[in-house]
């Protein structure tokens, strides 16, 4: 399928990807994961979670190869990788790369009406628990695609609560509670708080505010916060009242995506309602950001 794995499509700590063709000629992305001497519970997982979906905003999962220590998964194939090339602030961004405002905001909001599939839509409830830029995968249409289940979790409808050992999650997107238990429980707000910050991460709020010379030590919610009106203008200097506002907005729902406590963010059919709504102000959150 593969020919001898001779496109490489990229590689994290799962292993490699390569671009490959079905005997029909459909083109897929072959994710071969690295060979391992253990029970296979990711890989079993990710079959598991994954064949229970079907939406628009969900990786198609197209088969899979298990042979002793080797695992392979044919996915559908994305022709515009993965969200982390596109997002504002990117140092790929640029050129071709660079997207409209109008065209981030789309990507948002498929973003979201994923994420309540998987915590509402289907009969087996998933949460993910890996959401990040890397694993939002973009069509021809760049059409977002929620990828990667390794680390989700599969729950009863009626559960709210879910337990789970030790942290899941990369680092600069995953929630407070998966970290410190003492607030609370890993939940599906756990894929929000993810959310939040990819949200803020497309819109260029973590570099622009890091290169900021007097916020070098706060936390960059914390800033974004207290500057809101400065950020938006900066981002979106020379660029119609239109984008200005859908940067206000994103910026805003991120913002209360990552309150500190799980309580404190909307659901994911909430988020969907903020952002769809253009009759309402959204309001600004409580100032309760993690530092870390």
């Amino acid at each position: 399928m593969t020919k001898s794995f001779a496109h490489k499509l990229g590689h994290g700590g799962y292993g490699a990807v390569y671009r490959g063709n079905l005997p029909d000629g459909r083109e897929i992305a072959v994710k071969m994961l690295k060979d391992t001497e253990d029970d296979g519970e990711d890989f079993m997982n990710e079959v598991a979670s994954i064949s229970k979906t079907s939406h628009i905003n969900v990786v198609t999962l197209i088969g899979f190869c298990l042979q002793g220590s080797k695992r392979a998964l044919l996915y559908e194939y994305m022709p515009n990788g993965s969200l982390d090339k596109y997002t504002f602030g990117s140092n790929s961004a640029e050129g071709d790369n660079t997207l409209s405002w109008d065209k981030l905001f789309d990507i948002v909001v498929g973003i979201a009406r994923g994420l309540e599939y998987l915590h509402i839509g289907c009969n087996t409830r998933i949460v993910h628990f890996d959401i990040k830029p890397q694993n939002i995968l973009l069509d021809q249409d760049f059409c977002p695609k929620i990828s990667d289940f390794g680390l989700s979790k599969l729950c009863r409808q009626k559960e709210s609560k879910i337990s789970i050992a030790g942290a899941r999650g990369t680092i600069g997107y995953i929630a407070p509670e998966l970290i410190y238990r003492n607030y609370g429980g890993a939940s599906n707000k756990s894929d929000v708080y993810s959310y939040g910050m990819v949200v803020l991460e497309m819109i260029g709020a973590r570099k622009q505010v890091e290169v900021s010379t007097d916020s070098s030590s706060k936390y960059f919610p914390q800033w974004l916060y207290d500057n809101l009106d400065q950020f938006c203008g900066a981002t979106t200097y020379e660029i119609s009242s239109e984008s200005t506002e859908l940067v206000r907005k994103m910026t805003v729902i991120g913002l209360w995506c990552i309150q500190f406590r799980p309580a404190d963010r909307p659901s994911m059919s909430k988020v969907l309602e903020m952002l769809e709504n253009n009759t309402v102000d959204l309001q600004m959150p409580p100032k309760a950001f993690h530092a870390g």
